[in-house]
């Protein structure tokens, strides 16, 4: 027997709405699955297999947006990373500390090419350091946090992530801005000014109080007002001595020896002025990408300053060039990349972004730190699989020449 059915006008449009929203699902679905990216997820489950404890990852490029996390929030639990939890983000900051400094040559109140020690007076800077130096690292001033020669020479500053038990016991001392800088400058320089490049957190320090100095406003809040209130960035802290970070977050940890005994010790809580803006921020993977495609895109810095930003000066670093607070580095595939990772007791964040802003990669990562550095292979290796990835539409060929490390 047949059977027949007749609908109304408004049966019929219910019916085109379900079928719409029916089609709408399915694109979203193969969206979805045009998005699994499992070049992206293998690569993170690489690097959770090296030793990192944690990593979360923020891509966005010509696909859309991509989010993914792998390993554990914390050890001996399970949940994963929280995908948008805060980090202490370390030498990332510096980007930040730059960009701040070239809003106020933008805005006439600093000179790039102008000595600190104008700024500075009383300080006792070498009178031929500039600005720019600061910001390029080529001013040849001390790193508190210690210096390291090729021929294996070490010269201590405080103790920092490289001293084990000393700098669990100071973790949550606080250091003084000038404190740091009088430290350094009271030791021999490295070289003359410009005449070489040595990475040196003495720079952004000196950049702190050189922007605290001419606005008379704590760095803090000169960063607020010109760079994370324009761009929202609603996850990002300058905390200065603050010991604590935001919900959600990873945990950090540190290993070290203690008797002869080793131990492990949770330092998500830390008063970071030990290493002050050389590193001391908090951020997300998504305030960074919104940071780095912002700053990139013209939108923070007029176009002459962002191309001093990002021309960069060699280093000795193989494929990395170094601007005003920027790593340009080549990704051994034909392009560049404009970066500025950072790393410190236990937290990590990447960062990075085609000279054009087409294609961020930002992500943060926890781990366990110790005076050995042993997590430093593993993090070089997850970059690298990371930009192979991301900027050069996967892994390198293997029977071809090998992409620099970086």
């Amino acid at each position: 027997m047949s059977t027949s059915t007749n609908f109304s006008g408004q049966d019929k449009s219910t019916l085109a709405a379900a079928a719409a929203a029916a089609a709408a699902a399915a694109a979203a679905a193969a969206a979805a699955v045009g998005q699994e990216r499992p070049g992206l997820r293998k690569a993170l489950e690489e690097i959770v297999d090296s030793g990192i404890t944690g990593i979360t990852l923020r891509v966005h490029d010509e696909r859309g947006e991509w989010v993914g996390s792998a390993g554990v929030s914390e050890l001996g639990g399970a949940a994963k990373p929280p995908v948008d939890g805060h980090v202490r983000i370390g030498s990332s900051t510096k980007t930040f500390i730059a960009a701040l400094v070239l809003r106020l040559v933008a805005e006439g109140r600093i000179e790039l090419d102008a000595p600190v020690a104008g700024y500075l007076p009383g300080f006792g800077v070498d009178g031929r350091i500039t600005v720019r130096m600061l910001l390029q690292h080529t001013s040849g001033i001390f790193n508190f946090t210690g210096e390291y020669y090729e021929d294996g020479t070490v010269v201590a500053g405080i103790p920092a992530t490289t001293a084990g038990k000393e700098w669990v016991d100071n973790r949550f001392k606080t250091y003084r801005p000038v404190e740091l800088v009088r430290l350094a400058l009271s030791r021999p320089a490295r070289f003359e000014p410009g005449a070489d490049w040595s990475y040196s957190n003495t720079n952004y320090v000196l950049a702190r109080l050189l922007i605290e100095q001419v606005t008379g406003r704590p760095v803090g809040e000169e960063m607020r007002r010109l760079i994370l209130g324009p761009l929202g960035l609603s996850g990002t802290a300058v905390p200065t001595t603050g010991t604590e970070i935001a919900e959600p977050h990873a945990h950090a940890y540190y290993r070290y020896e203690d008797a002869g005994e080793e131990r492990t010790v949770d330092v998500t809580s830390l008063n970071p002025s030990w290493i002050s803006s050389g590193g001391d921020m908090v951020s997300t993977s998504r305030d960074l990408h919104t940071f780095i495609s912002a700053l990139v895109g013209g939108r923070l810095l007029p176009a002459e300053l962002l191309a001093e930003m990002c021309a960069p000066r060699p280093t000795p670093i193989p494929g990395m060039g170094y601007g005003l607070g920027v790593f340009v580095q080549d990704t051994g595939r034909g392009g560049t990349v404009v970066t500025h990772n950072g790393g410190a007791a236990g937290h990590a964040a990447l960062m990075y972004s085609t000279p054009d802003g087409s294609r961020t990669l930002t992500g943060t990562l926890n781990y366990v730190d110790d005076a050995a550095l042993s997590q430093a292979a593993a993090f070089q290796r997850a970059t690298q699989l990371l930009m192979d990835e991301v900027f050069c539409d996967g892994p390198a060929d293997p029977a071809g020449p090998a992409p620099s490390a970086g």
